[in-house]
């Protein structure tokens, strides 16, 4: 399937992009397109100071580059910002950050030609996946020039699988390397892209994530005898709240009909917080989830450029300005990175719950032959390692500081390093979430004969059974979590 770029991509989109589907660029956007790269190249031809165009960049703004070495400046831009570090970028984080930066260019504001993003575009179509390394960026520098030196025929890609060089790939899919014009270096550096890029994939992930942490914690309560009328309607409306309102329609809705919880009723006066508050928990996810949602989605119909053009090819403007930062998109990041750890928190706790012995009234650990068996007992000190290093992930990147190109920018709101650790976060809640799906699963085997289990829960049950049997200790317990992470990563739980 094809993404149609018109006015711009949403953040669902740019995820799509993201997995694998290509990228069109409308007749409408390849004019903004033209129409900014006339205004550019009446900026050069005029001799009006830009920054970037005829200017250095960073602390060398004030440095004037005449009309001879401006391709030279553009392409020393990508090379000299190509210093990223460690492993590289997954090919559908690249995707997604090649598919936000060709969004900021039709913006019609960057002045790039239409023959840079139809490279670009080709790159999502031809599977060609730059070598992108994850660390570097207090910005979003380094990322964008990697992808950029490929453009150039330099650095190295992936075309559909198989490592090259840039001048390789290029050639592999039918293209030529260019040959950067003024400002063109510079805008491939430049923007949001590479944060927007990676939070839309995380949105993507993050909302997966949450639809399976409800039905997990449903298929849980129902295992520990819940008492349901905390989640009354009326008694959750008392604390307004989508988020809290949506989770709790959801867990009346899988535990409908459950003999297990009709037969729980009445057993305690109240559960324990992790089973009581789970729609406070899960519904503050979900209110975070949708504010962090429609930031990146206001990122991406922002112009991040700077500086940007506007005006007209006999009337050119260009503005110098700050919009290449992102404060709002990093502080979304770490909000819904905190908001991902806490309920990775609280389901490493209900999976306590129903391994441990003093509280679980079901055998120690889940364990088939409690002795000669250890059971879950040390997939939960796996669940716990992973909710610990959450913790300190969660740690807000907007608050890093530092202070770059001799004080020029002294300012860093670090979006990227927001983004990629809230990517980090994912994966561990996902393997965390997974833990306490195979928990779960084999603390309702224990209850077989007590009463039956909901319909929704029911196929939850299946939907894990089907990917993992009952464990008596007879295999290692890492392969069991990864299946089921798997599952949770690539498939939404089953209605």
């Amino acid at each position: 399937m094809s993404v149609v770029l018109d006015n711009g991509l949403s953040w669902r989109e740019v995820a799509r992009i993201g997995e694998g589907e290509t990228l069109v660029l409308s007749d409408r956007a390849i004019a903004r397109l033209a129409r900014a790269r006339e205004i550019v190249d009446a900026i050069v031809t005029a001799g009006i100071r830009a920054y970037g165009v005829n200017t250095g960049v960073g602390a060398l703004s004030d440095t004037v580059v005449d009309i001879a070495s401006q391709s030279r400046l553009s392409r020393n831009i990508v090379l000299s910002h190509a210093c990223g570090v460690g492993p590289l970028l997954a090919p559908r984080e690249v995707r997604a950050i090649i598919a936000a930066q060709i969004a900021n260019f039709c913006h019609g504001h960057s002045g790039v030609r239409p023959a840079v993003v139809s490279h670009l575009a080709a790159f999502l179509s031809k599977d060609c996946i730059p070598d992108v390394p994850s660390k570097g960026s207090a910005g979003y520098l380094t990322h964008n020039a990697h992808t950029a030196l490929v453009l150039i025929g330099e650095g190295h890609a992936a075309v559909r699988g198989e490592r090259m060089t840039g001048r390789e790939a290029l050639a592999t899919i039918g293209l030529s390397p260019l040959v950067l014009e003024a400002k063109e270096g510079l805008s491939l550096v430049n923007g949001t892209a590479c944060a927007t890029g990676l939070a839309s994939l995380a949105l993507s992930r993050a909302e997966r994530l949450l639809k399976w942490a409800d039905v997990i914690a449903a298929l849980t309560l129902e295992a520990a005898g819940c008492q349901m009328a905390a989640f009354d309607e009326a008694v959750l409306a008392l604390r307004p709240s989508a988020g809290i309102a949506k989770v709790g329609a959801t867990l009346r809705a899988r535990l409908a009909g459950s003999g297990l919880v009709a037969a729980a009723v009445g057993r305690r006066t109240q559960d324990a917080l992790s089973l009581r508050a789970v729609p406070h928990a899960h519904g503050a996810a979900w209110d975070v989830f949708e504010q962090s949602g429609a930031i990146v989605d206001r990122e991406l119909a922002s112009v991040t450029d700077n500086p940007a053009v506007s005006g007209t090819p006999e009337q050119p403007v260009v503005s110098s300005q700050a919009h290449a930062v992102a404060p709002a998109l990093g502080q979304a990041a770490d909000s819904l990175a905190v908001a991902i750890a806490q309920i990775a928190a609280m389901s490493e706790r209900r999976m306590d719950r129903l391994v441990n012995p003093l509280v679980s009234g079901l055998p120690p650990f889940l364990a088939s032959d409690a002795g000669s068996h250890s059971g879950f007992m040390i997939a939960q000190y796996t669940a716990t390692a992973l909710s610990t290093e959450n913790r300190r992930l969660a740690s807000p990147a907007a608050m890093d500081g530092g202070i770059t190109s001799g004080l020029q920018e002294d300012f860093l709101a670090h979006p990227t390093a927001a983004a990629n650790k809230l990517l980090a976060i994912l994966d561990n809640a996902e393997h965390i979430l997974a833990i306490e799906l195979m928990a779960a699963a084999q603390a309702h085997d224990f209850l077989t004969g007590m009463g039956e289990r909901a319909a929704g829960t029911q196929a939850v049950y299946s939907m894990v059974r089907e990917n993992v049997a009952h464990y008596e200790d007879d295999r290692p317990l890492g392969a069991d979590i990864e299946a089921l992470r798997t599952l949770i990563a690539g498939e939404n739980p089953a209605a």
